[in-house]
């Protein structure tokens, strides 16, 4: 007899798993797992067990540097999902779908980077495992502005406006990341331009003005996104929501020198103005520029606007209507020419007693439509607001969606 200390164990048999091209299996395995006592044939003996299911899943992401950037897809070798989670470190689950076939679970959303991944799934017979990974964290990161303030009440012709901090190259990705949705279901599109900073800029503005009392939300949903060579990945989502205020719009005449506000239709102002000097750069612009800002007593320099040192003034009831330093603002100093001719050096001056009532009524968001022959051009789409001097055609051929 052989010494049993000399005879040689039996090998383990080899794992079997199944190897999905393109993605990395991470060696999870689903097992359906039976409860109880085993059974027992006619003679009390117990019968032999049926062999527990297996089946093997993968997932094209793994290990500490996975790429972002992508959704997570999550593939069982045989047999069907039932159930996938994927959580984030520090945030919520990865939302996802079931393919038909029940084989794939891709995410709705992609992977941010520098997170890490936990995957929990289960299998149509009961079996679960887990798998986690982690993301390279971000060389670059992407940030933005956000125009109007969370929570503000707004005029009619208020876009909603993103700046960003770098380039976007990959457009589409980011706008398909923009979600808005307003209480009337009002009809919009997205419109990529160019700041007057010389960033990148995407606008969200409806055919028509707002109708009063709209609320809109926008939900950006930009974690992970790559917003393209040179602009980095963005590291958060963003989220605002402001509502539309009356019915108000300006009409500046710089023919007849008058100035008009007009709420739900109805005329509550109609005051004597002079505008920018014909002739030259101290012109105005045309077009319909919109309330940026109401900035109050500020001081105002012909150098800040390529004037030269004509002027040096504190400026009462300052409203802002485009980034390159045209206001509707109280001029005291013009009082002769209001009324009657335009002989100020760009903006849109009134008395004080005018400029002190326009600025209480007038709500940033107010476009202010300005007409007149002696004039340097339209307000451009990014010196401002301008997006309303485009045509809606023109503007919807601007989404990067199509």
């Amino acid at each position: 007899m052989i010494p049993a200390f000399l005879i040689p164990a039996r090998p383990p048999r080899p794992a079997q798993l199944a190897l999905i091209a393109g993605c990395a299996v991470l060696g999870v395995t689903l097992t359906a797992c039976s409860g109880g006592a085993a059974a027992s044939d006619k003679n009390g003996d117990a019968a032999p067990s049926k062999a527990a299911a297996r089946a093997s899943i993968s997932v094209n992401a793994h290990g500490t540097s996975a790429a972002a950037g992508k959704p997570v897809t999550v593939t069982l070798a045989a047999g069907k999902l039932r159930e996938v989670t994927v959580t984030a470190g520090e945030g919520g689950p990865l939302t996802g779908r079931i393919s038909a076939d029940g084989r794939t679970w891709t995410s709705d959303r992609v992977a941010a980077p520098g997170t890490a991944y936990r995957v929990e799934a289960r299998d149509t017979s009961g079996g679960s495992d887990t798998a986690s990974f982690t993301t390279r964290a971000a060389d670059k990161v992407n940030k933005l502005t956000l125009a109007p303030g969370k929570n503000t009440t707004v005029g009619i012709a208020q876009p909603l406006s993103i700046v960003f901090d770098n380039p976007v190259k990959d457009k589409a990705a980011v706008e398909k990341a923009l979600k808005v949705s307003t209480s009337n279901h009002t009809e919009g599109s997205w419109g990529w331009l160019r700041d007057y900073s010389g960033r990148d800029r995407v606008d969200w503005r409806p055919k028509e003005y707002w109708k009063s009392g709209t609320r809109i939300t926008l939900d950006a949903e930009l974690n992970g996104v790559d917003s393209g060579p040179g602009g980095g990945f963005f590291v958060r989502d963003y989220a605002t929501t402001f509502t539309v205020g009356a019915s108000q719009v300006v009409k500046v005449d710089l023919d007849r020198h008058r100035l008009a506000l007009k709420r739900d239709g109805r005329t509550v102002m109609d005051v004597p103005v002079s505008g920018g000097t014909p002739g030259g750069d101290k012109r105005s612009w045309r077009g319909t520029a919109v309330l940026m800002a109401k900035e109050g007593t500020i001081n105002m320099r012909s150098e800040t606007v390529g004037l030269g040192h004509t002027y040096d003034k504190m400026v009462d009831y300052s409203m802002r209507l485009t980034w390159s330093g045209m206001y509707a603002h109280a001029a005291p100093w013009n009082a002769a020419y209001f009324g009657r001719a335009n002989h100020s050096s760009g903006c849109v001056g009134m008395s004080d007693a005018n400029a002190a009532a326009l600025y209480r009524q007038a709500r940033v968001g107010d476009p202010f439509e300005i007409t007149g022959a002696e004039t340097k051009g339209t307000v451009a789409e990014g010196n401002g607001y301008g997006a309303w001097n485009v045509s809606w055609d023109e503007w919807q051929t601007r989404s990067a969606l199509g």
